[in-house]
């Protein structure tokens, strides 16, 4: 059997490129871990963790070590970083039992815990500036760190971390929880779904860049409903706001179309009769209408009505909702 892990091991190590990156680390068997290779891995992240205890986003931070000036490391929570980090560095130390690897882990994990507001929500890094404050479901960041807190308070790989740092892990979890409940959009008395981010104080939808104004957006609400769906014993509030999100989507969903691109590549909207729903990333909040942006700033109701770079540059409309109703039929019955 050890020879046979071996074995594998040393086949994915000669799969495994020199651009493995956190998820593909991830992917790993637990004698990759223990390998040269595999702790020269996670000693290169440790070297990318900044001084807030986070790490920068769209960097392989496993492959090289980072040799820069550490001032210039920006941690963020922003597209899966930190959150891809910690989950690598828990596996490596429950394998190798290195401490600088539960060390770090822990640095990471205070950071999360000190930078949610007091509200239940999660800025889109430790020191945020302009549209960083918001809080932020935009690319699923908020889902992220309550799905990975949610995990060191309840899986047996994070055994590690002590009872009072999971215990608070549960109440950041459980505020998050009250945060979302609090920023569902309302529209003539009716609750529908989310923006892509809330204000810190206030909790209204805000906008971002140029050309993400403050809306309901189809593909974040989408997985802020799955992580609700998700919650054991669901509160009345929280079955009610699924229920209403669930409802919205419906309600919002484009039958009948699909977007192609054309010989020069080029993204355009056709009807079709054979095409699943799809949403639009951002719904106008009193009309429901689909809406566009270039960088201009100026919304636009037609995709073919903002700047090339924009239109094919940004994932316009998505099919996440359907994700959603898969899943919905079942929550009702359980």
């Amino acid at each position: 059997m050890e020879k046979a892990i071996l074995i594998a091991a040393i086949f994915v190590l000669g799969s495994l490129t020199s651009k493995a990156g956190t998820r593909e680390c991830l992917k790993q068997p637990d004698a990759w871990f223990s390998s040269r290779m595999g702790r020269v891995h996670l000693d290169n992240l440790l070297t990318y963790q900044d001084g807030e205890g986070c790490w920068p986003k769209n960097v392989d931070t496993t492959s090289k070590v980072f040799e820069g000036n550490a001032k210039d490391l920006n941690g963020t929570f922003d597209n899966g970083a930190t959150v891809n980090e910690l989950r690598l560095l828990a596996r490596g130390f429950n394998i190798t039992h290195q401490q600088r690897y539960q060390t770090a882990f822990l640095r990471g994990i205070h950071c999360i815990l000190d930078t949610q507001y007091p509200n239940g929500g999660w800025p889109q890094a430790p020191n945020p500036s302009g549209y960083q404050k918001h809080i932020t479901f935009n690319d699923g960041t908020m889902i992220g760190l309550m799905t990975f807190l949610r995990d060191v308070f309840t899986a047996k790989e994070y055994h590690f971390v002590s009872s009072a740092l999971r215990q608070r892990a549960k109440k950041a979890f459980q505020g998050a929880v009250q945060c979302i409940l609090a920023c569902q959009i309302k529209v003539n008395g009716t609750l529908t779904a989310w923006c892509a981010q809330h204000d810190h104080k206030t909790l209204v939808p805000r906008g971002a860049r140029s050309y993400e104004h403050p809306s309901i957006s189809g593909h974040e609400s989408a997985g802020v409903t799955i992580l609700l769906m998700s919650i054991k014993k669901p509160t009345k509030s929280i079955q009610a706001s699924v229920n209403s999100a669930v409802q919205w989507l419906r309600d919002s969903q484009l039958n009948g179309i699909s977007v192609q691109k054309t010989s020069d590549g080029d993204k355009q909207v056709v009807s079709t009769s054979k095409s699943e729903p799809l949403w639009a990333r951002f719904y106008e909040i009193e009309t429901n209408r689909p809406m566009f942006s270039g960088r201009d700033g100026v919304i636009q109701y037609q995709l073919a009505n903002i700047e090339a770079e924009r239109r094919n540059g940004y994932s316009w409309y998505v099919n996440t909702g359907r994700r959603v109703f898969d899943q919905w039929q079942e929550w009702a019955r359980r």
